[in-house]
């Protein structure tokens, strides 16, 4: 109790001095307001500032020096009191004895202490607030003094110090306060003022007052920090924590403003644009404390600008960039995509009419919301492009990227130029992604294309074994659809390819090639497999010989039709490798017809030669009959492939004479069944020779000269001259060999042994080679071996 009424006695004359002190502070900072809109209303007397600089620092060398002797006068003082002090513990040593008699008497009085505990608790608090009060006349005048936004709030700042440091302090707040100011709201009642009014949406009010608490909150913190008072800041900190939950609540209400800046922009402006100044106010704030660098103050900086962008952004890319269902029953990647152009041209068109409005003109606005749609529109595609897409949603979403998206209908509409220009900005999809979905939609189609022409394919197999003709076009030449369902399709698939770009157009023209190429392989097997069938059936299909005549128009059709395929119109070269499949596909059915010839002429060139045939029978003309009715079948082909038939039949006609000519020996017994031959061979070489000169087949094209030329070497005269007239005939038909001149000299019935071993010595001093172009003749046609006469070791041959 004596050292409460103590500190009573010490503390009541700093109380009566401190409205003196308040009152002269007032007049100071008058005095200085006055002075100094003086000086910066009149600026003739800013040139005296450096005269009253040097003024005040003289007055602050003069205080320094007054503060310096009154130290020294409290020393000397101190020096006293120490002395008094060792007169005093001589009295102390008396004072113990009557304390150790008062500790007896506190011990019988033990149950009496703990009524003393809320005593003890009460002066602990008049000890705190007693250096808190010695505290604030440093604060407040000290180098850098604590700056409030208006006089008024002094009183508030004194209550809130004491409050933090002095716990349960409320009920002396009056007392120190007394006599200054009306009593203010505490910390946590402009607490609840503010979450009122953010609650109320009146944000700018609301955050008027968080910026003042802040500052109150930053400038006492600012204030320990400086006088090292870092124990201290714990506790401030603590008191102000809900300044932490009135800035969440603050952001969440911003941020859920920004995610709907496009709706608000439209219907309600004000909302937004109070967000954007906020966010503004505390950029501020952020680039003043930065610049400053002493002292950063908790949650700065706070950085809102750019999480004002983030949340935009997030905006525009949540939900709406989500990869749609793909099935089979509708159009859904179409129908996304779709929805995607007409939403980003009308969020834009927002953000160029309205937003920009809002906005200050450094943010940008245009400029982020355009780069940040095209990024998300690439991230988007690429996570499309991830699912398995049949070709029609590859080449949507080629079309999409590579000429919809910067067509007017999207990015280059007319009324987003000039300010939207995506052509800064990376590729939407880059050239290898491009390329990699080029070649993906190029495997789709070439499947698709595989698939149809297997079924064009088996479609014509089928066709072929139907008891009718073929349809013939309207010149009477045999036909089906395949070349045309053939070309349309690859014709098709290429120009739509075309749309896309130049590159993918290459890519499908090269499927199509190998396609095709591929095709015909299959066809030419399919045809094969036909031929076998009606090898073992000749009945079989009914009209095989039509059938492959129209396999040889298809086959020409689809040779004039390849070149209209290249994308570049001066470029029509069929590449080889196709041409080569054309060219097997067309001589495998002619090998096909001409079997079926051969068949029909090989029981009448069995009958070759014979007495009957020498004598005059009618053979070869059952043979031009058999030869005229082809014809007639051939013309149902086009002109370049029927001179081909014409040609090839000849060849096999002129082929098959000779062969049984060759392979049936027929020995001559006297000159007269040699002339009789030679007048034999005359004859049916002139009519068949007439016979194809009838159909159309020159004579410069026919290989039947050949039989005319062995005729002369039969009806030769003079055997001697054989060497000469056999030079003459290997010359002309260089694939003659030793074994055929033989035959024809045995056929003769007169060359003598040293006759035909000159002509044979001849032929080997003589070799020929077989010029280019030539169409070999005897090169097929084998002759028997000649029997060896049985002879005995040292006998003679028979």
């Amino acid at each position: 109790m004596g050292m409460s009424a103590g500190d009573e006695r010490a503390a009541s004359p700093r109380d009566e001095e401190w409205p003196e002190a308040e009152k002269a502070e007032k007049l100071a900072r008058g005095a200085a307001l006055k002075w100094a809109s003086g000086v910066f209303y009149r600026p003739e007397k800013l040139e005296g500032l450096g005269h009253y600089r040097r003024r005040e620092t003289q007055r602050n060398n003069s205080i320094q020096s007054r503060l310096k002797s009154t130290v020294q006068s409290y020393l000397e003082g101190v020096s006293a009191g120490l002395e008094q002090l060792r007169s005093a513990a001589q009295e102390v040593q008396g004072v113990c004895q009557d304390l150790g008699a008062a500790r007896w008497a506190l011990l019988d009085s033990a149950d009496h202490f703990q009524g003393l505990q809320q005593m003890r608790k009460l002066m602990e608090e008049h000890v705190q607030l007693a250096s808190v009060v010695q505290v604030l006349p440093q604060i407040f005048s000290g180098p850098d003094p604590v700056v409030f936004p208006e006089p008024q709030t002094f009183p508030l700042t004194i209550s809130l110090i004491i409050c933090i440091y002095v716990p349960g302090a409320n009920p002396f707040i009056s007392t120190l306060s007394a006599g200054i100011s009306p009593p203010s709201p505490t910390v946590h009642e402009v607490f609840s003022h503010i979450l009122q009014l953010l609650h109320g949406q009146r944000l700018l009010e609301a955050h008027v007052e968080l910026m003042m608490v802040e500052q109150l909150r930053d400038d006492i913190l600012s204030q320990l920090h400086l006088r090292g008072l870092s124990g201290a800041q714990a506790t401030v900190l603590s008191y102000f924590s809900g300044l932490q939950d009135l800035n969440e609540s603050l952001a969440k209400q911003l941020w859920d403003i920004v995610g709907s800046s496009l709706r608000l922009v439209r219907e309600d402006p004000v909302l937004f644009v109070t967000a954007v100044r906020i966010i503004e106010r505390e950029e501020k704030i952020d680039d003043a404390l930065l610049l400053e660098a002493t002292f950063l103050p908790p949650g700065r900086p706070k950085g809102w600008r750019q999480k004002f962008y983030q949340v935009l952004q997030d905006t525009i890319t949540g939900g709406r960039f989500h990869v749609p269902r793909l099935d089979a029953e509708g159009p859904g990647l179409a129908k996304h995509l779709a929805a995607l152009q007409k939403d980003i041209v009308s969020e834009l068109l927002v953000v160029k009419d309205l937003m920009v409005q809002c906005v200050p003109a450094h943010y940008n606005i245009l400029s982020v919301c355009t780069a940040t749609y095209h990024q998300a529109l690439s991230s988007h595609l690429q996570e499309i492009l991830r699912e398995d897409l049949d070709k029609q949603g590859l080449f949507l979403l080629l079309e999409w990227a590579l000429r919809v998206y910067h067509s007017p209908e999207m990015m280059a509409h007319p009324d987003l130029l000039p300010e939207v220009d995506v052509s800064a900005l990376d590729p939407l999809m880059s050239s290898e992604l491009v390329d990699q979905t080029e070649r993906r939609y190029v495997m789709k189609v070439k499947a698709s294309v595989f698939e149809w022409m297997q079924r064009t394919l088996e479609v014509e197999f089928k066709e072929w074994f139907r008891e009718e003709e073929p349809e013939t076009d309207h010149e009477g030449f045999f036909q089906s659809a395949l070349p045309a369902i053939v070309m349309q399709m690859l014709n098709e698939n290429i120009q739509v390819a075309s749309l896309i770009t130049d590159s993918l157009q290459q890519k499908i023209y090269n499927m199509a090639l190998e396609e095709l190429e591929a095709f015909l392989g299959r066809l030419r097997e399919a045809l094969v497999q036909c031929g076998k069938e009606h090898q073992q059936d000749r009945a079989v299909p009914k009209y095989y010989i039509s059938h492959l005549l129209a396999v040889l128009n298809n086959n020409l059709a689809l040779s004039n039709s390849v070149s209209s395929l290249h994308p570049d119109t001066a470029c029509r070269e069929v590449p080889g490798s196709l041409q080569a499949a054309l060219d097997r596909m067309q001589k495998k059915a002619t090998q096909l017809l001409l079997e079926e010839l051969l068949l029909d002429l090989q029981p009448l060139c069995l009958q070759l030669p014979s007495r009957k045939w020498l004598s005059g029978s009618q053979l070869v003309g059952s043979m031009c009959e058999v030869i005229d009715k082809y014809a007639k079948d051939f013309s149902r082909v086009r002109k370049p492939v029927f001179t081909l038939l014409l040609a090839e039949s000849e060849l096999l006609v002129a082929n098959q004479y000779l062969r049984a000519l060759l392979q049936r020996k027929m020995v001559c017994k006297s000159r007269e069944e040699r002339g009789q031959l030679c007048h034999r061979l005359l004859q049916d070489a002139s009519q068949l020779r007439e016979l194809f000169c009838g159909l159309g087949l020159d004579r410069g094209q026919q290989s039947l000269e050949a039989v005319f030329a062995l005729r002369e070497l039969i009806c030769l005269k003079d055997p001697a001259l054989l060497s000469l007239e056999v030079l003459g005939f290997i010359t002309k038909y260089p694939d003659v060999s030793d074994e055929h001149i033989s035959t024809l000299l045995d056929i003769r019935g007169d060359v003598s042994k040293e006759v035909r071993h000159v002509v044979l010595e001849m032929m080997a001093q003589h070799p020929q080679a077989l010029p280019e172009g030539y169409r070999p003749i005897f090169s097929t046609i084998l002759v028997p071996v000649p029997e060896l006469p049985f002879c005995l070791r040292k006998g003679k041959c028979a």
